[in-house]
């Protein structure tokens, strides 16, 4: 992308506006490509733009009239959504990140940041899973499941795919079904590749997770009830944002209703499962105090349960399946 104006003018050259400045200069920072983390930092460069623009906010437009201070005051107002209830902790920390790396990409230096956002919001996050998710019960899964193939079948087919492989909402629901179908009768394992998060996906960020019957049973049905023409569960007439708002977010509802927080919780549900098929233990996340693995067995379980969630660090296991004491 180019400047379209003077580096020295507003917004450093990237635009008038200073919510389309921002992801102008993410978009050159990245090279035009990156998409997925492109537009995770747009969205809550938006978020920041809105605050800035509030009644709360210092009512600026240009970049250039961003200092420290806006930011240790927009990290205030962060803090205060935490303390109400309206936003986690990690979110808040996500959304300083992403200020800092805009800020960044505008200005082309890193005179104007808040070093630490944890210490700029005073909280730390929680990284620890600290009690068994919901979702074990595969039988209450499958009850679940049934009720919401007759009002959101293609919802349906998500919580299926999510318990049985451990994929992200959005995986599931850009997943190409036709060659993860392939795959399972072929090879006997799937490639997770749509949808991932920070555009990890190709021959360099494979995902291969090992085929089972509640693996097969979820992708035979997401193909039953993919659209006519589409190789996902998005119809050529919708979009993503569409999706969430006319069959994601309903469904959410009915899951809440049913004692299941999510369909996020199934990820942990299946980590917890796949330690135990690893390790031969239960996850530490159920308290087990005798009979735990030998720390090298658990390290290797932690590392596989990384790379099959599509994560770099293994530290990130214990979000899903807790730490060992």
């Amino acid at each position: 992308m180019a400047l379209v104006g003077k580096r020295d003018g507003r917004n450093f050259g990237w635009g008038r506006q200073l919510s389309y400045a921002g992801p102008q200069a993410l978009r050159d920072i990245y090279g035009g490509g990156h998409y997925s983390t492109v537009k995770t930092h747009s969205d809550r460069w938006q978020a920041f733009v809105r605050w800035c623009r509030s009644e709360d906010g210092p009512g600026v437009n240009d970049a250039r009239q961003i200092d420290r201070q806006t930011l240790a005051d927009y990290a205030l107002h962060l803090r205060n959504l935490v303390e109400v209830g309206e936003l986690a902790v990690a979110t808040a920390q996500n959304c300083l990140s992403s200020v800092n790396r805009t800020m960044a990409a505008l200005r082309g230096d890193q005179h104007v940041k808040l070093p630490s956002p944890s210490k700029a919001l005073g909280m730390q996050r929680t990284i620890v899973r600290t009690t068994a998710p919901q979702g074990q019960d595969r039988q209450q899964v499958k009850c679940i499941a049934g009720i919401l193939r007759e009002i959101h079948p293609r919802a349906a087919a998500i919580l299926l795919l999510a318990r049985a492989t451990g994929m992200r909402l959005r995986e599931a629901v850009l997943a190409d079904l036709i060659r993860l179908n392939r795959e399972a009768n072929q090879l006997g394992r799937i490639n997770i590749q749509e949808g991932t998060k920070g555009g990890r996906r190709g021959a360099t960020a494979s995902r291969w997770i090992e085929v089972d019957e509640h693996i097969l049973e979820a992708l035979r049905y997401a193909k039953q009830v993919t659209p006519y023409g589409s190789r996902n569960l998005i119809a050529s007439t919708e979009t993503y944002i569409s999706f969430q708002r006319d069959t994601i977010r309903p469904s959410r509802q009915l899951l809440k209703l049913h004692n299941l927080k999510g369909f996020h919780e199934l990820r942990a549900a299946y980590a917890c499962e796949r330690y135990e098929k690893i390790t031969g233990h239960l996850a530490p996340v159920f308290g087990v105090i005798c009979g735990r693995p030998h720390r090298n067995i658990d390290r290797r379980a932690r590392l596989q349960l990384s790379y099959e969630l599509g994560h770099g660090r293994i530290d990130v296991a214990s979000a899903y399946i807790g730490s060992v004491v």
